[in-house]
């Protein structure tokens, strides 16, 4: 397995320095740099990477403007945003970042980066043949008109070929989506694979347990075991009843803690 990866970046030591700490890890390959956003845009239409390190700014474009597009064009694209600018990290998690990297760089801090990106994408690719092999299907239960039944928030349904698979949503854990494809993490260990996008699923849910966390991340609130930062814009939340860990956004973590803690 081998993840592709792009940065775009005006500093020449800048991309120096990322592509040796990349190119150290065997499953990483750097396919292609350059020092603009449309170069950027450009390139990544045509070598289509799985992860891109790019700058938040360069010569007054924006990287977030950059990362909507990529988001919009993939949206399972791993955007990290390096960049000397911490003021503008905050909007840029809410702008589909996946990480941040503050300069000058923690070179530890790269490495952990890619190490839960090479997790993710490790895992992601053996859930996708576990459930090929069970035949789930890549939609979400729906009416004959194509629409999921709003009335009834207590159970979701994933659509195999030849069977129907009921799931409570009190049972889910967390849901991620990675790889245009939507992992449902439930309290008995199953992991139902479905291509739905977060968004109907959000709206199928009931929300004052299910919360957006992250633009990759749906978590149920209630199997919150543990919240530790990752960064200064963003955590990770740890659940009871699995390993599996999500990200949640520095608004978001603040809407939890309105919710459940007296402060």
């Amino acid at each position: 397995m081998v993840i592709n990866v792009m940065l775009v970046e005006d500093e020449p030591h800048i991309r120096l320095i990322l592509r040796k700490v990349i190119e150290k890890r065997e499953s990483f390959k750097v396919v292609y740099e350059c020092d603009n956003m449309t170069d950027g845009l450009l390139g990544f239409n045509e070598y289509k990477p799985q992860v891109v390190f790019m700058d938040i700014e360069i010569n007054k474009s924006s990287g977030i403007d950059c990362a909507k597009v990529i988001s919009q064009i993939a949206p399972d694209t791993k955007i990290i945003f390096a960049t000397a600018h911490s003021e503008y990290m905050s909007n840029a998690f809410e702008m589909y970042a996946f990480d941040y990297l503050i300069k000058p760089f923690n070179i530890e801090r790269i490495n952990h980066t890619l190490e839960r990106i090479e997790r993710m994408i490790s895992k992601d690719s053996i859930t996708n043949n576990d459930s090929a092999n069970e035949n789930y299907s890549d939609n979400s239960t729906l009416n004959e008109k194509g629409s999921q039944e709003k009335e009834d928030k207590t159970q979701l349904l994933i659509k195999g070929k030849e069977s129907l698979n009921f799931i409570s949503v009190h049972d889910i854990i967390m849901i991620e989506r990675a790889d245009n494809s939507t992992y449902i993490y439930t309290v008995d260990g199953e992991i139902y694979n479905t291509s739905v996008s977060l968004s109907e699923l959000e709206n199928r849910l009931p929300t004052d347990v299910f919360m957006r966390s992250h633009k990759s991340y749906i978590i149920n609130t209630t199997y919150i075991k543990k919240i530790e930062p990752y960064g200064r814009w963003t955590y990770i939340v740890k659940f009871k009843s699995t390993d599996k860990d999500a990200l949640i956004t520095k608004e978001k973590f603040e809407q939890i803690k309105r919710r459940f803690i007296n402060w």
